[in-house]
């Protein structure tokens, strides 16, 4: 299954985006060529998303992200004000991350919510769970990385396009999906951090929960 789901990602993301950009320049033209190289990605997120059961929080957050990215495209215009608007998106999104820290509701928390639901907990349990004092710095520090990696990419990408230039956007394909699966690897390391300290707290939180059970059940009358 992983196998299949790397072979997925290198043919949308990176492989049919780059043979549409390199061929589609000469008829096309740089920025309807550009804008159809985002087609591959946004079509297999989209199959990804509903394959994968991704609803409830995080399926808003992803349909209103891409939403916007693709309007964002479609007004641009132009390949040069395209990947420009990128950057602003991708600064934008960082900065959503930290205004959920800033009100005290860590957005990552609610993704975790919803990953732990379509294993078969409780929503709003496992929310309430994630907020005790030794879990909730967990969604602080998870949603500080989606943050910086938000910023990051746009100032990587600012850097790229200054650097290479439009004519060169093969290269800064390259280099910004290859930011993002390494980037996306650290975000895995610390999901998967994230979810052992969550299990522990959860075997910790059911024999409390059987103790409050057998009391009530002691406590009714016959």
């Amino acid at each position: 299954m992983k196998k299949s789901l790397m072979i997925g990602d290198i043919l949308f993301y990176l492989a049919l985006p780059y043979f549409i950009w390199k061929f589609g320049q000469a008829p096309l033209g740089s920025y309807y060529a550009m804008l159809l190289s985002t087609a591959p990605g946004l079509v297999y997120t989209v199959y990804r998303f509903f394959a994968d059961k991704q609803f409830n929080v995080t399926g808003l957050f992803i349909m209103t992200s891409m939403s916007i990215t693709t309007i964002v495209d479609l007004i641009s215009q132009n390949a040069q004000r395209m990947q420009w608007n990128n950057v602003y998106l991708a600064f934008g999104f960082g900065l959503f991350w930290l205004m959920t820290m800033l009100i005290r509701k860590p957005f990552a928390l609610y993704l975790m919510a919803d990953i732990a639901a379509l294993q078969g907990y409780e929503r709003e349990k496992s929310r309430e769970v994630y907020k005790s004092k030794k879990l909730l710095p967990l969604f602080y520090i998870v949603s500080f990385l989606f943050a910086a990696r938000s910023l990051i990419s746009g100032g990587l990408r600012a850097y790229l396009i200054q650097t290479f230039g439009i004519s060169h956007y093969d290269k800064i394909l390259f280099y910004m999906k290859i930011y993002g699966w390494g980037f996306s690897a650290l975000m895995a390391v610390a999901f998967v951090y994230v979810g052992l300290k969550i299990s522990e707290q959860m075997e910790k939180e059911q024999p409390k929960e059987k103790e409050e059970l057998e009391g009530n059940e002691s406590s009714s009358p016959v």
